[in-house]
């Protein structure tokens, strides 16, 4: 079933790691129509945030407790998320602007080369089941030199209500030198469930599928929504910020801290920017994750600049050198 004909492995039947089930027909997604206009470029020094005008709030207030009362969270409150800089649940400054476009060079310290190139993309808006949704792509892909050793495809694709900012679906696809991989997670939140699919084909196992289903708690991300999520909180210093995480059969808290702002000398050039150590509770315990360090842009924005996961054997690091804002809505 496997042919060995190039770096990624590859299947002689492309059905093989199809995944079909009943999302297909539960989950309708369709096209959006949004007007845009040109965005400013990035900016290194935080403006203050704008605030809606009394009768626009009102609409979006509104209009949220009806969504929340038709999704069965309309009494349902989450006290460990910051307010702060929020209309209801959105923010009231919006940082995605569809288009934008962030690059980054992702490299092991110990090889002293690139090794991949991750991207991070805000397309154009979506209809999921009817509603409004953000869609954000992540790629990542090995480069020329570093396929000798292993090569790596991937892309996520998530979609995120626009409203409540809750995420709906993520699809993803993994093509690898020793597995090919299709899932699927969807978050149900007016029966309070999630639901993960996986097909996957490697060469040591060959052929294996994962179906998940629990409980969930409301207004959790997912977790490839968390990179954007963070994004929404204004990360002042001396504050936690935390928000839940649902990820295969598990409930967790991101739990994040502001611990430096310094100014990171980039290919796109020196940016003012925020450091931010998270961590990861379950069950009430601190889950171990590593040395992991985020820095944001220390603007409206909060663009991800540098992503620093420190491991046994050195660091994994993933670091901007494009950026393209988008159109601003």
């Amino acid at each position: 079933m496997v042919a060995c004909q190039s770096t990624i492995m590859k299947l002689e039947k492309e059905e093989d790691i199809q995944l079909k089930s009943d999302l297909d027909n539960k989950v309708v997604i369709e096209e959006a129509s949004a007007e845009s206009v040109s965005a400013p470029g990035i900016s290194h020094k935080p403006p203050p945030l704008l605030k809606p005008e009394p009768k626009k709030k009102s609409v979006q207030i509104i209009n949220q407790k009806k969504i929340k009362k038709e999704m069965n969270l309309e009494s349902t409150e989450i006290s460990i998320e910051d307010k702060e800089g929020f209309l209801g649940r959105r923010p009231l400054k919006d940082p995605f602007y569809v288009g934008e476009k962030i690059t980054h060079s992702a490299y092991y310290n110990i090889f002293g080369f690139t090794a991949g190139i991750l991207t991070l993309d805000t397309l154009p808006f979506v209809q999921v089941n009817g509603r409004k949704a953000y869609k954000f792509e992540i790629n990542l892909k090995t480069t020329k030199l570093f396929n000798s050793i292993y090569s790596v495809e991937d892309r996520v694709v998530t979609l995120v209500d626009y409203d409540l900012w809750l995420p709906r679906l993520y699809t993803l696809h993994v093509k690898e030198s020793s597995q090919l991989r299709e899932g699927r997670s969807f978050f149900d939140f007016q029966k309070l469930k999630a639901r993960y699919e996986e097909k996957k084909v490697s060469k040591k196992k060959g052929a294996e599928e994962k179906k998940l289903e629990w409980d969930i708690l409301p207004y959790s991300q997912n977790v490839f929504s968390v990179i954007y999520y963070m994004r929404l909180f204004q990360w002042k210093d001396g504050k936690d910020y935390s928000f839940r995480v649902a990820d295969e059969n598990e409930n967790l808290i991101f739990k994040g801290r502001v611990i430096s702002r310094e100014v990171l000398d980039t290919d796109i050039g020196p940016i003012k920017a925020i450091k931010i150590k998270p961590e990861i509770i379950l069950r009430g315990n601190f889950k171990p994750v590593g040395d992991i360090f985020i820095w944001l842009s220390d603007d409206e924005r909060k663009i991800p600049l540098r992503i620093e996961s420190k491991i046994k054997i050195g660091t994994i690091v993933s670091e901007i050198t494009d950026y393209k804002p988008g159109q601003a809505p």
